[in-house]
């Protein structure tokens, strides 16, 4: 049986946790319903804001996507069919190999990253749930209702080559305009 000062510590300990708990809650409260914190797509998370969201979507989207099955990846003609499904489908949030995103992904909050490298950051099956299954208040869709799960992968395998395109090398796969040389005007 546990001494009366062990009891006094244990009960001091839960009751600082309770209360805390607590002043945290009316806290929340108190910001939430003054309407404080600004949801407008004009202005960026605060920085504690963004990183708890964005450590939370890690952490749910690698549970998420632990049962995808990853198919082979990489053939010359998904590679290329993934190509075309992300210049008209993604480079416009995302940009590309030489060119940063459209005016509309220029403007939503949190801004659409790079995926030049998301294939260093992120799984295929990670890469894939994304893609199928969109990110809650992001801009990011869901893509399932939208690609076949054929140009779901394809864009995968796209983006694990993409780190590896200049920005003719993109132009060339996705018959997108190539780039100016540098110093032209156009």
């Amino acid at each position: 049986m546990p001494s009366n000062r062990t009891r006094l510590i244990l009960k001091t300990a839960a009751a600082t946790l309770v209360l805390s708990g607590l002043a945290a809650a009316v806290a929340g409260t108190v910001v939430m319903r003054a309407g404080w914190y600004d949801i407008g797509a004009t202005a960026q998370h605060l920085q504690p804001v963004y990183s708890l969201l964005e450590l939370g979507m890690r952490y749910s989207v690698r549970n998420h996507s632990s049962e995808v099955k990853v198919p082979p990846l990489g053939a010359p003609q998904q590679v290329q069919r993934g190509a075309q499904v992300f210049n008209a489908q993604c480079a416009q949030c995302h940009g590309g190999p030489g060119f940063a995103q459209a005016k509309i992904g220029q403007s939503m909050q949190p801004l659409p990253g790079p995926l030049v490298d998301a294939s260093a950051r992120w799984q295929p099956r990670e890469l894939y749930w994304i893609t199928k299954h969109g990110i809650k208040m992001s801009g990011m869709p869901a893509w399932q209702f939208h690609l076949s799960e054929d140009e779901l992968w394809a864009v995968v395998a796209f983006m694990g080559v993409l780190p590896t395109l200049s920005a003719r090398d993109y132009a060339q796969a996705t018959g997108a305009p190539a780039p100016a040389p540098a110093g032209a005007s156009r």
